[in-house]
């Protein structure tokens, strides 16, 4: 397959993408919406602390602030990729939602075609082309895949970014990320110039807390 034969993935709701599946549809959709509610918005008993695995996924759910999509792109379609993932952005600035709730909009994408080791490391290059462009509008963008060795925040042991097949996610950066700005320097500057004095203190807090 070539960038040109590559669709843009159409985004659903969480209950488009449930309705979906319950046709029969688009097999990839339903493994990434079963990955959703049972692993991403679920309890995990290696988390290292109580609640869902993403607490933040699990809000998002409840506001309907939740866009899915599956893409066709292979790891020899970087540019639709590329593009996908660009285009998220303002698809999740274009969801709705309450003025005090914008921040829980996140969107989801699934690259099943992308599970192999040339396709993973096509979309760590994508993830890396955008990452100056998501911190200058404090957001967020992940990569999650099968053989991610990214330790948990609580549980050093445990991998929360292993996937079915490879995601990318864009969300809003949250006061709440400052385990993930202590971690990451790149994110600290964003984090502080969007969060200020309240998000030193979550740093400070988090940081005393230790491991």
């Amino acid at each position: 397959m070539t960038d040109s034969a590559v669709a843009e993935p159409q985004l659903l709701t969480l209950p488009e993408a449930r309705a979906h599946c319950a046709d029969g549809a688009a097999p990839p959709l339903a493994v990434l919406v079963g990955w959703v509610e049972t692993y991403l918005m679920s309890a995990h008993a290696d988390l290292g602390r109580s609640g869902a695995v993403c607490p933040f996924t699990r809000q998002a759910a409840k506001l309907d602030t939740v866009r899915l999509g599956i893409s066709t792109a292979t790891a020899a379609d970087a540019e639709a990729a590329f593009a996908a993932v660009s285009r998220s952005f303002a698809e999740l600035d274009a969801i709705p939602a309450p003025p005090a709730m914008q921040h829980f909009r996140t969107v989801i994408i699934g690259f099943p075609g992308c599970a192999d080791p040339a396709g993973t490391t096509m979309l760590q290059r994508v993830q890396k082309r955008l990452k100056f462009a998501s911190l200058r509008r404090f957001r967020m963008i992940g990569l999650m895949h099968p053989d991610s060795e990214a330790p948990g925040l609580w549980n050093p042991q445990f991998r929360p970014l292993r996937t079915p097949f490879p995601v990318v996610a864009v969300r809003h950066m949250v006061e709440h990320d400052a385990p993930f700005a202590a971690r990451h320097p790149l994110l600290m500057l964003p984090y502080l110039a969007r969060f200020r004095m309240a998000g030193a203190r979550r740093l400070i807090q988090h940081l005393r807390a230790g491991p």
